[in-house]
């Protein structure tokens, strides 16, 4: 039987049992105090930098600032779209006793409609009490100065000072310029940060849609301490954003505002002016115009439904987009292609009787007793369409289409707008591929004096006639001089491979048109020393006045004005050193000499009074003049009646 222990005994195993046990419970306890220091100075020390990161983006916002947009201004400095202070009244919900009554306060003292006052209600249910609300910018000085004396009686308003574009020539260069506006969802998908700020604008036509970008400049940042719930306590730091580039247009903003104005008398035109030589556009108007500030300012919906239902179509550039027959104008080209192609020569000549005959079909001249016989001078000058009917045949449309494109039309010139159309120079493989049918000739017949199927814009008919009088170089138009310190400009063009002999003939028929008896622009004539221009009247029919029609006494002038003649003038002066080119359209204006041609003559009057040394202007380096040398003197044309009109009175067609 085993001895029992003592009590002696079974104490001393208890308490050697609790030894043990307190020594493993504190080792247990000094890993544990080990690894949770090890962690806090991990944590301290290894990954405070970021810890204490994130807790102060937990106590600071960055909040993105709009840097001023960038200026653009004319060739000599003066502004044409600008930034102004923006003044407009905040109210901050929680600040308000009834934020209620406090809009119906503030409309008490400013222009706020019901229908505003009930979608910033709206607004403040949705967004956090703190949080300001615009509402309304674009204050006068008058509503600014009537809101700050009122403040005290307005607890939660203040004013606010901030940006908005303005267009200061307002209509003159709303074509050109533009306008910007909210961005849209396709324009948001851009990752430019600046596009996150509430409100920011962006290019929405013309060029300030082209050079946006540039335009915009670079955001800015403020640090702003918030509290838990988000409310701002202050700014800790602000950086300024970097403004955008300044742009610098070839535009003259004083020859701008002429050309618009000299063009407001009609119902609906456009007018390009441009450098010969550099391309550079001078003015580009187009009539009727519009308003830009309008969609900076607000754009009500009243106000937008006049606008797309005016008839002239204000928010359309007919200088660049508008498509029209260019008539006479074109005559030019079946000149230089007949000429080129060794078809006629400067002593050519067809007898006119009134008409020109293909198979049983009469093609009418516009006078209807004819010109007698005639040249290619003699021709344009007086403009006589059987001339070119005889001529046309030959030269066939799809080597006339290429002369065409040589000149710039069907083609996109590049000019930085991004309403610019092609227009249409017909062929044979196009006329297959868009009709399914084969082109007749009575159709080259009719090509040949600019009616048919082509369409031009006036950019276009500008640059047909800088080309024929630059020396046959292939200038191209552009709208920016500078962007920022960058220099945009380019006096040297390809040549288009014309023989000098050929452009010579043609400008003398264009210096016969305004200058000799029995050219069609005779009473446009500038008789300024050294300003003479030479020209190109034309006139593009819109509807046919059938014979029984003309027997009833029906003009074209009587008719609705939709359906009236287009008027175009084409131009370029001075004569003995081509420098500036113009194209004039007046949209069913009924006849080019009587409408179009006294508008291209101010203009180009103006154009060079705006060019004091004119007179000693030089070709810029790099362009070579026509040369001469080889070229007989001109012979003066034989004087006949200025005619009214000069548009094709075609017999009943027939397809050949």
């Amino acid at each position: 039987m085993a001895k029992k222990k003592s009590s002696f005994d079974r104490d001393k195993d208890r308490s050697l049992s609790f030894t043990r046990r307190a020594i493993v419970l504190g080792a247990l306890q000094a890993t544990a105090l080990t690894a949770l220091g090890a962690r806090l100075a991990w944590l301290q020390i290894v990954d405070g930098h970021r810890y204490k990161t994130m807790s102060e983006n937990n106590r600071i916002n960055v909040k993105l600032l709009a840097p001023s947009r960038g200026l653009i201004v004319d060739r000599y400095g003066v502004q044409i779209a600008v930034n102004n202070q923006n003044f407009r009244v905040m109210v901050i919900p929680e600040q308000t006793h009834n934020l209620e009554n406090a809009l119906l306060g503030l409309q008490k003292l400013i222009t706020l409609s019901d229908n505003q006052v009930q979608a910033l209600m709206k607004q403040a249910k949705k967004s956090p009490k703190f949080a300001p609300l615009v509402v309304r910018d674009n204050l006068t000085w008058d509503e600014v100065a009537t809101v700050e004396v009122n403040l005290p009686d307005l607890p939660g308003v203040s004013i606010d000072v901030g940006e908005i574009r303005s267009y200061p020539m307002d209509a003159a260069t709303a074509h050109l310029v533009g306008y910007v506006g909210a961005a849209n969802k396709g324009e948001l998908e851009d990752k430019d940060p600046l596009l996150k700020i509430p409100g920011f604008k962006v290019g929405k036509t013309a060029l300030e849609k082209i050079y946006d970008k540039e335009l915009r400049g670079k955001a800015g940042a403020a640090e702003i301490e918030v509290n838990v719930v988000g409310r701002e306590v202050r700014e800790l730091s602000r950086r300024p954003g970097e403004p955008g580039q300044d742009l610098v247009l070839t535009i003259d903003s004083e020859l701008q505002k002429y050309v618009q104005s000299r063009l407001s008398d009609s119902r609906s035109a456009s007018a390009v002016v441009m450098d010969v030589h550099t391309g550079g556009v001078y003015a580009m108007a187009s009539v009727p115009s519009f308003d830009p500030n309008i969609f900076t300012r607000g754009l009500t919906p009243e106000k937008w439904e006049e606008l797309l239902s005016t008839e002239g179509h204000p928010l359309n550039n007919k200088a660049v987009g508008g498509l029209y027959p260019p008539g006479s104008t074109f005559k030019m080209v079946t000149a230089m292609a007949a000429l080129e192609l060794g078809i006629i020569n400067e002593n050519t000549s067809f007898f006119c009787p009134g008409h020109f005959s293909l198979g049983d079909t009469k093609f009418h001249c516009w006078k209807a007793h004819g010109h007698g016989r005639v040249n290619v001078v003699q021709a344009l000058a007086q403009s006589c369409d059987t001339f070119f009917y005889n001529i046309a045949i030959d030269i066939g449309v799809d080597r006339l289409a290429e002369m065409s494109k040589r000149f710039g039309f069907g083609q996109i010139l590049g000019i930085e707008l991004t309403e610019e159309r092609a227009g249409l120079v017909p062929t044979r493989d196009w006329k297959r591929g868009a009709m399914n049918k084969p082109w007749y000739p009575g159709e080259s017949v009719v090509g040949s004096i600019g009616q048919g199927y082509i369409q031009t814009t006036p950019l276009q008919l500008a640059v047909m006639t800088a080309r024929l009088v630059n020396g046959g170089k292939e200038v191209k138009p552009r709208l920016a001089e500078y962007m920022g310190p960058t220099k945009r400009i380019q006096t040297v063009w390809p040549d288009l491979g014309l023989k000098a002999r050929n452009l010579d003939i043609v400008m003398r028929g264009m210096e016969n048109v305004v200058n000799q008896p029995g050219g069609t622009a005779l009473g446009s004539k500038i008789t300024i020393e050294g300003q003479e221009m030479g020209g190109k009247t034309g006139t593009a029919q819109v509807k046919r006045i059938t014979a029984d029609e003309r027997a009833r006494g029906v003009r074209n002038e009587t008719l609705p004005w939709h359906l009236r003649h287009h008027a175009l003038f084409v131009c370029y002066a001075p004569i003995h050193a081509p420098r500036y080119a113009c194209a004039v359209v007046v949209e069913h204006g009924v006849g080019g000499s009587s409408t179009a041609a006294p508008i291209g003559r101010d203009i180009m009057i103006m154009t060079q009074q705006r060019a004091p040394a004119l007179k000693d202007a030089h070709i810029p380096e790099g362009v070579a003049p026509i040369d001469k040398s080889n070229i007989p003197p001109r012979k003066p044309q034989v004087p006949e009646k200025i005619p009214d009109d000069d548009v094709i009175v075609p017999g009943k067609k027939t397809e050949l």
